[in-house]
């Protein structure tokens, strides 16, 4: 199971499909967030007053905040703890615990792309996306696959897709994930993944000055 976080959402895969039905019939989930496996810091109740739950891509759940100021509390709840528990909204039962280690590198690497506190947008097409400054990085090598590699995050989304990546002078959309490896530990340096239209992923790095990003079996460095 993972959490991925949006720019005004946040999406997981509950271990069963019937949870997430049953999210969805109700409404409602409870955000949980704990210090530690039993140390409950504060909650959050998600209800069809303050978001709009639904089913995504046939399993995933989807809670659209309504309030960029709810969306900003989760987000600083994940970012501060050790545990997420999502559990039923009327009764102590669980969804799913999540690991929260390197959240909080997450958070800020999202709030940094989408804007602190950034309210939902709408959908709009390619065509008529608007787009932030690249991320001035530009990434080469890849040594069997020589190649050269920009992305940047769309300023406003185009349905699921939120950012394009450029390879070789040709582009495609991506969607972004900050929480992309479960409860494995997070890679030192970890600040995105993108994940492609063709279905190819990049994982974007950032440590100690240094940028790499790693797509397929090669990795490749800042180049300018």
């Amino acid at each position: 199971m993972t959490v991925e976080l949006q720019c005004d959402r946040i999406r997981f895969a509950p271990a069963a499909y019937e949870d997430a039905q049953d999210i969805v019939a109700k409404q409602g989930l409870s955000i949980r967030f704990m210090k530690n496996g039993s140390t409950e810091a504060g909650a959050f109740q998600v209800g069809s007053d303050n978001a709009s739950v639904g089913i995504v891509d046939n399993f995933p759940v989807e809670i659209v905040f309504l309030d960029a100021a709810d969306h900003s509390f989760v987000l600083d709840g994940i970012a501060r703890n050790a545990v997420l528990n999502l559990s039923m909204i009327d009764r102590e039962v669980t969804y799913g615990l999540f690991d929260l280690k390197g959240s909080g590198a997450a958070v800020r690497a999202l709030r940094a792309a989408c804007g602190s506190g950034a309210a939902p947008t709408s959908s709009a097409s390619t065509e008529s996306a608007s787009m932030e400054a690249p991320e001035g990085i530009v990434y080469c090598g890849g040594g069997g696959i020589t190649r050269q590699i920009e992305y940047a995050i769309l300023a406003q989304r185009d349905g699921e897709w939120d950012a394009i990546v450029t390879v070789n002078g040709e582009s495609q959309r991506a969607m972004t994930a900050y929480s992309y490896f479960g409860n494995s530990p997070v890679p030192k340096g970890f600040q995105v993944a993108l994940l492609l239209e063709d279905r190819g992923e990049m994982l974007v790095f950032s440590d100690a000055g240094e940028n790499w990003l790693e797509y397929g079996d090669y990795t490749y460095h800042q180049c300018n």
